[in-house]
């Protein structure tokens, strides 16, 4: 398969007047054509930044101090400004985590999507207000005449994630994050969600990244995951692989905490917090939360190493380790 984007060696830092805040130090990925791929990990494991340094729209004083982001090929993370404004939305698009704060308050939801339409696809007021409302029958917006007119306060948190939605998919990209699109929606509403990204992602053949901390989300809708962890991939593998012979204790962590109704157990938090990225820790970052972490695990980082095919872990210990 050809990869839609490759992430090679990234490096997002923030200089703080406390330090340097290395909120991704050294990520590589990639995303192929027609894929579904889920980052997972804690908040602070750097899901979101790694979005952000793809669009460049990183919120200072951060910014990227090193790596290269490939898309179709083509390197776009030495691009200005002004050529970065023709590839977000229209070749790459984000669902922001929080639909009520990225919807402006003062304008109608039905403006808000028309206004980038009329923006990049330089449409009319009618035609772009046509487009909206046929936008809302796609993501399932009931009454999408009337709806277009409405306030992001007259929806409900369900309905906010489906305008999210329909505004990312307005100028039609081709690669769309959807930053943890469940978020704050109750469990129905969350299945509802994940089944209409799972439609539009086949329907309109994109590319789908699902950012998010809860391993159930990802269980059914992706391919593939990546688990990060403070600013670095702890393990990537197949979807069914990575829940069927996790290798990372990180991972088989966040897997024991994730409640299944197929099994009756008791939930296991992860001890302790994710470290403060200005001083991590050295070595593998893991190793103070980790229960089998040996001498070598705070003294070396480890690289990447193979387990099988597309599955790769950054442990020293993974080959006795049995959970």
């Amino acid at each position: 398969m050809t990869n839609i984007l490759d992430v090679q060696n990234l490096k997002t830092y923030f200089h703080t007047e406390a330090g340097i805040v290395k909120a991704i130090d050294g990520i590589s990925l990639h995303v192929e054509k027609g894929e579904t791929l889920g980052l997972v990990g804690e908040s602070g494991s750097g899901k979101t930044m790694t979005a952000l340094s793809v669009l460049n729209i990183v919120p200072s004083p951060g910014k990227i101090n090193g790596g290269k982001i490939l898309f179709n090929n083509n390197v776009i993370s030495n691009l200005d400004e002004e050529q970065m404004r023709k590839i977000r939305g229209k070749k790459i698009a984000l669902i922001f985590q929080d639909p009520t704060s990225s919807l402006h308050p003062l304008y109608t939801v039905g403006k808000q999507i028309a206004d980038i339409l009329k923006t990049h696809d330089k449409l009319n007021s009618n035609d772009a207000k046509n487009r909206v409302i046929e936008l809302f029958i796609e993501v399932g917006i009931p009454e999408p005449k009337i709806r277009v007119n409405q306030y992001p306060h007259e929806f409900s948190g369900g309905m906010k994630q489906r305008v999210a939605i329909a505004r990312a998919l307005a100028l039609n990209p081709e690669l769309l994050f959807a930053d943890e699109p469940t978020t704050n929606l109750d469990v129905t509403i969350q299945a509802q969600v994940l089944d209409l990204l799972k439609h539009l992602k086949k329907s309109k053949q994109m590319s789908l990244i699902i950012i998010t901390h809860d391993m159930g989300v990802v269980a059914d809708i992706t391919q593939r995951i990546i688990v990060l962890y403070a600013g670095m991939v702890a393990e990537i593998a197949n979807t069914k692989t990575l829940f069927k012979n996790p290798k990372h204790p990180y991972t088989r962590q966040l897997l024991d905490a994730v409640p299944r109704p197929d099994i009756k157990k008791r939930l296991k938090p992860i001890p302790g917090n994710i470290p403060q990225l200005i001083s991590p820790p050295t070595g593998c970052r893991f190793h103070p939360r980790c229960k089998y972490a040996e001498k070598i695990c705070s003294e070396k980082i480890s690289a990447l190493e193979t387990v099988s095919k597309n599955h790769l872990v950054s442990c020293h210990l993974w080959k006795k380790i049995k959970f």
